[in-house]
């Protein structure tokens, strides 16, 4: 836009909204939020258990040292204290000890070399042939990823000689958590970026955050921060349609009335968008043109109460089976003990009823922690996020829209829509940090300058080797 506009309707009150009402509102820019919910962060929140009282995740989120943006957020919202970090990863590998993937005093990309070659679930020949992939991506740098984009990761896979094995218990819990795609769905190079921007580039990349807190108590800083630069937050109310005129967009129709806006930043899921935006718009805008092909992929996270303790650890990777991670969310002065497992990428377990799924999970904890065999737990609460994320498969990358209406995103576009979300053309697959990407760069685009925060730099070694070519 040419002039910042002195007022902006921020439709969606998950991560993306939220991330551009704040960068907005630090402006002086008076920013309405339009919430369906009665809570704020989207996807990425909380809810009270009616069956128990308590304030449950809807699913573990995670935060990783290269998430710079979400980091900044944080800042801003000063909950960073309220993050605890973690330098190791824990791979389940019963009868013996986990496996500890922790970076060492080599430089990156060599951070793990050590206790890699230490892991006792993989044979020596499984170590070189995952050694040969790593090389192979660390070489080809982001540019040579690029080339991957319509192609799945199990081709590359295929092409860089990967046991079957491998794949199954190394590669794929990986990419499943990362993308929420398996190997043989997700494009090859969304899966890349993990490995080359979580793994190689640093070792600070791979540290592992964890809220201590429920995630929705993340977000209440937020509120009032953006209320304190004279914004509002209006949750409870559903935004029925983006007004349009024929030239810009005026505002937001919602259940309780119009919201006047000289802008509007739509911060909802594709499928969302759609209903919101009318033929008439869809036509005036390019970016609107394709959000039918915009696909999904469902999480499910299962809260488990224990009588005692069964688990040792802070949370653990289990390759190969169904669960794909387990965190240890602390015990109480009874002794009991609360665990949540998460199954990313989880069709094959939405039709299941929670006493099917609590069955093949306790099977999976009892498989990871011996102390947990013969111990009934309490209470089981499993959460069903059939559209928790959009699928990065083969193709994606080439229809995600952009937040501005400008340059190769114009297509006809409306000068005053902008988009946010995790799905829109943020770089990155479906996470939190690409959520508040999505929001900073909309916001930056209001107000004419870059907002996103740098990548984290790449240590010299790896970037001599390639990885940020």
């Amino acid at each position: 836009m040419n002039a910042s506009p002195r007022t902006v309707a921020v439709v969606g009150g998950g991560i993306a909204g939220l991330a551009c009402a704040l960068r907005l509102a630090e402006r002086g820019i008076g920013v309405t939020v339009v919430e369906t919910r009665r809570k704020l962060g989207g996807r990425a929140t909380s809810f009270v258990d009616p069956r128990s009282g308590e304030v449950l995740d809807n699913c573990q989120h995670v935060l990783m040292g290269c998430c710079t943006n979400l980091i900044d957020f944080y800042g801003r919202l000063g909950v960073l204290g309220s993050i605890e970090w973690h330098r190791d990863i824990h791979w389940m590998n019963p009868p013996h000890a986990p496996d500890r993937m922790r970076p060492g005093r080599l430089p990156a990309p060599a951070h793990f070399t050590w206790s890699f070659l230490r892991m006792r679930m993989l044979s020596v020949s499984e170590k070189v042939a995952v050694g040969r992939a790593m090389w192979r991506m660390l070489r080809m740098g982001a540019s040579g990823r690029l080339a991957w984009e319509g192609r799945p990761f199990s081709e590359f896979l295929a092409e860089a000689r990967q046991p079957g094995r491998v794949v199954d218990v190394f590669w794929s819990p990986v990419v499943v958590s990362a993308c929420n795609l398996d190997v043989g769905e997700v494009s090859a190079a969304s899966a890349m970026q993990v490995f080359q921007e979580g793994f190689l580039a640093s070792a600070e990349a791979p540290l592992m955050g964890l809220s201590t807190v429920p995630l929705v108590r993340l977000y209440d800083p937020a509120e009032e921060a953006i209320v304190a630069a004279g914004g509002s937050i209006r949750m409870g109310v559903s935004a029925r349609a983006i007004a349009f005129d024929g030239r810009r967009v005026t505002g937001v129709v919602t259940d309780e009335g119009m919201v006047d806006a000289d802008a509007v930043v739509a911060a909802v899921p594709a499928d969302r968008l759609a209903k919101l935006a009318s033929p008439t718009l869809v036509r005036a805008d390019g970016r609107l043109g394709r959000l039918e092909e915009v696909g999904t992929s469902p999480i499910l996270g299962v809260h488990l109460r224990f009588p005692r303790r069964v688990m040792d650890l802070p949370h653990a990777v289990l390759p190969g089976r169904g669960t794909h991670w387990l965190f240890e969310k602390g015990c109480e002065p009874d002794g009991s003990q609360h665990v949540h497992a998460v199954i990313s990428g989880a069709s094959a377990w939405m039709d299941l009823d929670e006493a099917a799924i609590a069955s093949r999970v306790l099977e999976d904890v009892r498989w990871a922690f011996p102390a947990a065999r013969g111990v009934e737990p309490t209470a089981v609460r499993s959460v069903k996020e059939k559209r928790a994320t959009f699928a990065p498969v083969p193709g994606f990358d080439r229809i995600r829209p952009g937040a501005a209406p400008s340059g190769v995103d114009l297509d006809g576009g409306v000068p005053n829509l902008f988009l946010a979300g995790d799905w829109s053309r943020t770089g990155w697959p479906a996470t939190m940090e690409g959520a508040v990407r999505s929001g900073y760069a909309a916001a930056g685009a209001i107000v004419g300058e870059r907002m996103l925060v740098p990548d984290l730099a790449p240590a010299p070694l790896a970037r001599l080797l390639g990885v940020a070519r």
